[in-house]
């Protein structure tokens, strides 16, 4: 990998701004989409680069956002900005942590994470090519409000940058934007930052001041118009952050569907970049694919499905499903109304049915747990079947205690499991038996009364109700002999 660094590249992203407009007390470039911050999708672009060196700028909640650039780029350098308000100011300091650098230095944003490193690499190269001093990545839209116009000459060079708070009305009718993603010279920063001040509207030092300055001095200013404007959008507040997070959404979802993966409603289904799907899997609507999940060949997920970080198999079906940090096996059945919660473990060709809840439990090859359960701190080995409401109570009110149910276990309907407690392999338990001892191998496990039916409680203690009124005409059927009384036992 080393071999493939381009040394000639620096990448600086400036994060350091507060985002006042977000109204949160987390930074702008903290918030999420697709499964990573924002500052993270531009993170993951730069490094696809390779470039030589890579600097985040910080400045508002710094240890936050430097705590958060360090889990997703180690080598990344963080800077500090100081007082000096600006994205010029931005990059003076970073450059001034890179002295002998002469190479290119390109400048991206941290809330602005859909450029993806194709886009950013034909970009740097197309500057080289040129032999600009700067190059500025522009885009035309319909509606320029917000953005700095880019100002060309007679010759349709760049002659300057204009803030929107800057601009003259005749200025502000343009419709070419600043997309806020350059390329310098690194001599041209060194040169031209110093001599920047902050004598404009919003008194800051403009980084964009640097190409007029370069112009003036004879140096070449070029713009590389950027064919999908959506690529540049900002983030700025909520509602921005909720279409560029769709926008990067439709993007993945199309990513898989071009792989071979059959995405059924790509509208409500959400796919985080993070998360993998092999060839022919079936996502259903209302699906949500999240962080570090993978889906192998043939699993058909969804509908109404949130998976978190899990792992499903091959042929696997998952319907109706609420999992976290779960594995499901080839072959295995998950739903509907599951909730896998971190720990579960269900092994190939097994099945988590209808209303069951699970927790920190294996589920071994071929077991089932059907329906109206819950299983946690549990380890279940193969061939299992689970009655309906099966309950292992793992919890004495002070420590989490373990259930382990060996091979070819059946259960009844409505068993109690008091951890900790094992049943051995082959054994058998009765309905409605709360088994609080070790059951050995082959043992059938029971804790049931006597049944004691007491005649004529219903007329004595209900009297006058349907139920005393229907009682009373059944029993004096049985009586006359048309059927059969149910004897006490």
């Amino acid at each position: 990998m080393a071999d493939n660094i381009d040394e000639r590249l620096a990448v600086v992203i400036l994060a350091a701004g507060q985002g006042t407009r977000m109204k949160s007390t987390l930074p702008k470039v903290l918030h999420r989409i697709g499964g990573r911050a924002l500052v993270g999708h531009v993170l993951t672009s730069a490094a696809e680069l390779l470039p030589a060196h890579t600097l985040v700028v910080v400045r508002h909640e710094r240890d936050l956002v430097a705590q958060a650039v360090a889990d997703d780029a180690p080598t990344a350098v963080v800077v500090d900005q100081d007082e000096i308000p600006g994205t010029g100011r931005a990059v003076e300091v970073a450059i001034e942590r890179l002295p002998d650098f002469t190479g290119d230095v390109l400048v991206l944003s941290g809330d602005v994470p859909l450029l993806d490193a194709a886009t950013l690499s034909s970009f740097v190269a197309g500057h080289r090519a040129s032999g600009a001093a700067v190059t500025l990545m522009t885009a035309v839209v319909a509606d320029p409000n917000g953005y700095g116009r880019v100002i060309r000459d007679a010759d349709g060079g760049v002659d300057r940058i204009v803030e929107q708070k800057d601009a003259t009305a005749e200025e502000a009718a343009v419709s070419e934007i600043n997309a806020g993603v350059y390329v310098f010279r690194s001599e041209a920063l060194r040169t031209h930052l110093p001599t920047i001040g902050t004598d404009n509207a919003q008194a800051e030092k403009y980084l964009t001041d640097v190409a007029g300055l370069v112009r003036r001095t004879g140096g070449l200013v070029a713009a590389s118009v950027v064919s999908d404007v959506t690529l540049t959008y900002g983030v700025n507040d909520r509602a921005q952050l909720s279409d560029v997070g769709r926008l990067l959404n439709a993007r993945t979802v199309r990513r898989w569907q071009l792989e071979g993966a059959t995405i059924l409603d790509p509208a409500t289904t959400w796919i985080d970049v993070t998360a993998t799907l092999a060839a022919d899997v079936t996502v259903l609507p209302n699906t949500h694919i999240l962080r570090a999940t993978t889906i192998a060949t043939g699993a058909v997920v969804g509908p109404d499905t949130s998976l978190v970080d899990c792992e499903v198999g091959e042929r696997a079906t998952v319907r109706r499903t609420d999992a976290t940090l779960a594995v499901i096996g080839a072959d295995a059945m998950v739903g509907p109304f599951s909730y896998l919660r971190p720990g579960t473990y269900l092994a190939d060709h097994g099945k988590i049915g209808t209303f069951v809840e699970t927790k920190n439990s294996t589920i071994g090859e071929g077991s089932k747990v059907p329906h109206l359960s819950y299983i946690g701190d549990t380890t279940i080995g193969t061939g299992v079947n689970l009655g309906a409401g099966a309950i292992t109570a793992n919890y004495d009110d002070l420590t989490k205690h373990r259930t382990e149910i060996g091979d070819q276990v059946h259960t009844g309907s409505h068993n109690v499991f008091v951890a900790p407690v094992r049943i051995g392999d082959g054994a058998k338990t009765g309905a409605g038996a709360v088994i609080r001892k070790d059951v050995p191998a082959g043992a059938l496990a029971l804790s049931v009364a006597p049944q004691r039916n007491v005649e004529g409680w219903v007329q004595k203690n209900r009297s006058g109700t349907k139920a005393a009124d229907v009682a009373s005409r059944a029993r004096s059927t049985q009586k006359a002999g048309d059927g059969p009384q149910r004897q006490e036992g």
